[in-house]
């Protein structure tokens, strides 16, 4: 199966994803702000990277989707976005007006079932 990674500052989130994701049979790695994350990018090398926005910063994930970007090796690897950012007062400062490097978008909370969904359908379009 996949290797995840999971990009994300609230360890409750990280470990019901990891327990989701682990029993349809992903290999999961987690970071818990965006630094972190680019180095395990470079280290543990993912198929799939889910990343929070707000974590060390208010757009921390979003820098970090950018940092990807302009990386050759790393702009071929799918991200899903998941965040509560639409229900805070930082909702204003996320960019809708610009090109995002993210291959899908959700809200916090997610239902396992759709976490799967997701995940999967990035992951086949990636095969």
């Amino acid at each position: 199966m996949a290797k995840i990674l999971i990009v994300d500052d609230d360890p409750d989130f990280v470990e019901t994803t990891r327990l989701v994701l682990e029993s349809a049979g992903h290999t999961v790695v987690s970071a818990a702000d965006g630094d972190e994350g680019l180095r395990m990018v470079a280290q543990e090398k993912p198929d799939l990277v889910i990343l929070d926005i707000i974590m060390k910063t208010v757009l921390d994930g979003l820098h970090m989707s950018r940092q990807m970007a302009e990386d050759p090796e790393k702009r071929q690897i799918p991200i899903l976005m998941v965040t509560s950012i639409a229900n805070t007062d930082y909702a204003a400062l996320f960019p809708t007006d610009e090109y995002i490097h993210i291959n899908g978008f959700i809200s916090k909370p997610i239902s396992p079932q759709d976490l799967l969904a997701r995940t999967e359908a990035l992951l086949d379009r990636r095969a």
